[in-house]
């Protein structure tokens, strides 16, 4: 359909099943009016005439496994039903085009951007280069489109706006040059590629995945070539629960080496052993190695490799807890995760500004508020500014917002929905 066949179609209730299933019935007139106002945002840029597709990719939650993925430990995650959208169109050269709202186009010439450029580093455009890149060498089709992207996956959120934009070049790739092909967890696995090779940051695969997969999965990276993925049976809504995410409005500037010392000091702990990843150590040989590591890697380094092998036990607690409808059991290890972050991992305020704690605050005043109910709290995603999580009953969840929003703004207490689809053609 072009611009105004497909608005009649929505208008007419076209989309109303397609998402009452991925966002709920309650948010149909509120998702009408977003992506008709995205098809009129595509119209006024690239043209109103042409055959569109729209496309969506969901944002992700870390349930359980706090920086695990990256060593090829374990997790939980979940997708949520904040989401990138997208509006696009095939063109019939080697040219992308994405206008992302709020942000400058990104224009990029496949044909000649087809290897890291380190100058591009930390771009859109290196994620879209390297997508491309990706394809190509995994042998599926690439080609031209024009895009406008809308997300409310909000930046620096900790839900993982980077992964979806990743998995929605992907996306929009798979079922406009490969039929449809191309299985989520592979297009994630190109985005993982896109943005250690061409972007230049080392994240593992979990966000990627959880973004382009759906629902609530348990992710075993072992094997991250080949990891073994889980579907979750498990309402939180059903049970009476709220998930509940808290953006403290912390700098994101400056932060990349802040993340990228958590991997590469629990890979030096593991290279003590002539191993690759800590995945591959066990706890005896650790605490043997202990004086010596202590000399060659540093305290934080050995604290960092204790959280990975204490926290992948607790992720398969977790998983069990999840799986039986324990929730007292996986609120137990939820709060046991979140300290081992905070005191062994250390990823919830960075050293560089200490002045600034916003996750720091926002759990004290989680566990004040939580800490006489049956509730958890920990640090979000992968820490030192940005979120913490609560599962907070539904009853609270007003009180627990208006304390969150009165301290760091309106607003900032996000509640989600857990989504069951992830990277997805709407139409």
């Amino acid at each position: 359909m072009n611009a105004t066949q497909l608005k009649k179609y929505i208008m007419d209730g076209g989309l109303s099943e397609t998402f009452t299933y991925v966002y709920g019935k309650e948010a149909v007139s509120m998702q009408n009016a977003r992506y008709l106002k995205a098809i009129d945002e595509f119209s006024a840029l690239y043209g109103a005439d042409r055959e569109i597709g729209l496309y969506s990719v969901a944002g992700r939650s870390e349930l359980s496994g706090n920086h695990t993925d990256h060593n090829h430990g374990c997790v939980v995650a979940a997708s949520i039903d904040l989401d990138i959208i997208a509006v696009a169109s095939k063109r019939d050269d080697n040219v992308i085009r994405i206008k992302s709202e709020g942000f400058p186009e990104d224009v990029v010439d496949f044909s000649a951007y087809t290897a890291p450029v380190n100058e591009k580093f930390g771009t859109s455009e290196s994620i879209i280069a390297g997508m491309c890149a990706g394809f190509t060498k995994d042998g599926y089709a690439i080609g031209g489109f024009d895009a406008y992207t809308t997300s409310n996956v909000l930046k620096g959120s900790g839900l993982s706006s980077s992964a979806a934009f990743e998995d929605m070049v992907g996306n929009i790739l798979n079922y406009m040059y490969n039929d449809g092909k191309v299985d989520n967890v592979e297009i994630a696995k190109l985005a993982q590629y896109a943005e250690n090779q061409f972007f230049g940051k080392p994240c593992g695969l979990m966000d990627q995945v959880a973004c382009a997969v759906g629902g609530i999965v348990a992710i075993d990276f072992k094997d991250p070539k080949a990891p073994v993925i889980n579907k979750v049976d498990f309402d939180l809504s059903a049970k009476g629960y709220n998930l509940c995410i808290v953006n403290t409005g912390g700098n994101h500037a400056d932060l990349t080496d802040d993340y990228a010392s958590v991997p590469a000091e629990m890979k030096a702990v593991a290279a003590h052993f002539g191993k690759a990843v800590l995945r591959e150590i066990d706890e005896a040989e650790l605490l043997a190695a202990v004086p010596a590591l202590r000399e060659k890697v540093g305290d934080r380094a050995v604290l960092r490799a204790f959280h990975f092998l204490n926290e992948n036990k607790r992720v398969l607690k977790q998983t069990d807890a999840l799986n039986a409808g324990d929730l007292d059991a996986f609120f137990a290890e939820v709060i046991s995760s979140g300290r081992s972050s905070f005191c062994y991992l250390q990823n919830v305020y960075t050293s560089k500004n200490l002045t600034e704690q916003g996750l720091s605050l926002a759990l004290c005043l989680a566990e004040g508020y939580l800490s006489d109910k049956k509730a958890a709290w920990r640090v979000h995603g992968g820490g030192f500014a940005g979120t913490i999580q609560a599962f907070v009953p539904t009853e609270a969840v007003e009180g627990f917002r208006a304390i969150m929003d009165g301290v760091f703004g309106e607003s900032k207490c996000i509640v989600l929905r857990i989504r069951p689809v992830g990277a997805v053609r709407i139409l």
